[in-house]
């Protein structure tokens, strides 16, 4: 237990937190926009997996990780669009619309991947060079706009009129198309919004975490965030520090294993602590939904009267 006391241990646990919350960051501040607008999205997931794997097939096919970073994004708007117009326009249960979308992405680039690489398992290894590039081989570029993007999150939602508008869809809808705000056009943005930056924590896992996408690689990770999205009250500071919590729990998880033992001095074995994470994830669910305060229209179809 002493070696995780030392400060090379505690430095490592910090860049590893960091590291590790990128991905939670991006798709938790998505998942804002899209329920403050009053659309529950349960797709994070999908759309995460969406954007790494059209990061990793573009930067392999270009060798450029800034193409394949902004097409992980674009593909990431397209499904959004899908998954909106299926809400919207359809007004589809928007939670079994999330999953669905969600369990497709977790089977299409198996059969879009074994037709390009005759692998349905993963892509092509990227070469290191053509990776988004570390800053002093322990911070990726794709953390720094991370946390760059929560303080201009804050600003868009609370200082502008867009921000106001998203928030009054949200809450009631009715005086907001009273006011002359279209609904229907915002929650078109907000969601479309969400899997742009979904997508880019999914991008970052395979072009900037890892080399390649492998098949459900973000392995829960839109959930976490959707849960540090309720521990946050919906909120873009508190999510930073959601997603940084979570980012820790998994990095104390890696870090713990081969080091803590059972009483009889042997290993506690790995899954019992890669359970960690999503352990607390319930935990907070559980825990924390009844004490977060929902926008008020979350989840509520909206018909415009004729």
């Amino acid at each position: 237990m002493s070696e995780l006391l030392t400060p090379a241990f505690i430095l490592i646990l910090l860049f590893s937190s960091i590291r590790l919350a990128t991905p939670l960051i991006f798709a938790a501040l998505g998942g804002m926009f899209s329920e403050r607008a009053g659309v529950i999205n349960i797709a994070l997931e999908g759309l995460m997996l969406t954007g790494a794997f059209t990061a990793a097939v573009v930067t392999y096919e270009l060798s450029n990780p800034y193409l394949g970073f902004l097409a992980g994004m674009a593909a990431g708007a397209v499904v959004a669009f899908v998954f909106a117009v299926a809400v919207i326009k359809f007004e589809a249960d928007q939670v079994v619309a999330g999953f669905a979308v969600s369990l497709l992405m977790l089977g299409l680039p198996a059969v879009i991947s074994s037709r390009l690489y005759d692998s349905a398992g993963s892509t092509e290894q990227i070469a290191r060079e053509f990776l988004l590039p570390n800053y002093f081989n322990r911070i990726s570029i794709a953390s720094i706009l991370a946390f760059l993007l929560v303080p201009l999150c804050w600003y868009v939602l609370y200082k502008t009129p867009f921000g106001l508008r998203i928030r009054s869809v949200g809450e009631n809808p009715e005086a907001a198309d009273a006011a002359g705000v279209n609904v229907i056009k915002l929650r078109y943005v907000a969601v479309v919004l969400s899997g742009v930056l979904a997508a880019a924590g999914g991008a970052y896992l395979s072009i900037g975490q890892s080399s390649l996408f492998t098949r459900g690689m973000s392995a829960g990770r839109g959930y976490i965030a959707l849960a540090a999205l309720i521990l946050a009250k919906w909120r873009p500071v508190p999510v930073l520090f959601s997603c940084l919590f979570f980012g820790f729990t998994e990095a104390l998880a890696i870090q713990m294993q081969g080091v803590i033992k059972m009483p009889s001095g042997e290993d506690v074995p790995v899954q019992f602590i890669q359970m960690i994470p999503y352990v607390l994830t319930i935990i907070v669910l559980a825990g924390f939904i009844g004490l977060s305060k929902a926008p008020k229209a979350l989840g509520i179809p909206y018909r415009k009267e004729s």
